[in-house]
């Protein structure tokens, strides 16, 4: 008789989510969310967000439009885009197994990493089944969004101390 080899992978495949998963719908909020998905999702949203201001302001300058018109289209994307965060959030609280009025929290500072750092519900709770596993896709990005905000802080610690640095480097050079 062969000996088994204990070194060896599980033959037997491992389900990341027990039982039924609820589809990824935006709308309405009545679903739930994990928190890799909303960071990916408000990334996306974000970037979208910033894309359309950017081609606004370029058409408004290449237009030489008015300012009323510009201001009235940029808060009616500020608003769609602030019903999309709200939206995310959500499905997040519920993901939590919070009502969606405990979203109003995450607006207050340090409150909102809640949203980022609790785990969700395992199985099913009163918004439905859990959200299905994430794909490559949305582990990327959601992966990416605290790589950039580490970036971003580290840049904004290190430019000010580089410029200083080189400030006095060159007035120790003039002396």
């Amino acid at each position: 008789m062969a000996e088994a080899n204990r070194f060896a992978p599980p033959g037997t495949p491992v389900a990341d989510v027990e039982g039924e998963v609820q589809p990824v719908r935006l709308w309405p909020p009545s679903g739930r969310i994990g928190r890799l998905r909303l960071l990916a999702y408000g990334l996306g949203l974000y970037v979208a967000y910033v894309a359309l201001s950017a081609g606004l302001g370029v058409l408004s300058g290449a237009t030489r439009g008015t300012g009323r018109a510009v201001l009235v289209v940029g808060i009616v994307l500020f608003v769609l885009y602030l019903i999309g965060a709200v939206v995310l959030l959500i499905q997040r609280s519920h993901d939590m197994g919070l009502s969606g009025w405990w979203t109003i929290a995450a607006f207050i500072p340090l409150v909102g990493l809640l949203w980022v750092f609790k785990g969700g519900t395992r199985g099913a709770n009163r918004w439905g089944a859990p959200p299905p596993p994430n794909g490559a896709a949305v582990r990327f990005f959601g992966l990416l969004l605290p790589v950039v905000v580490v970036i971003g802080i580290v840049a904004a610690v290190a430019l000010p101390a580089y410029q200083d640095y080189t400030l006095r480097a060159k007035a120790a050079r003039t002396r």
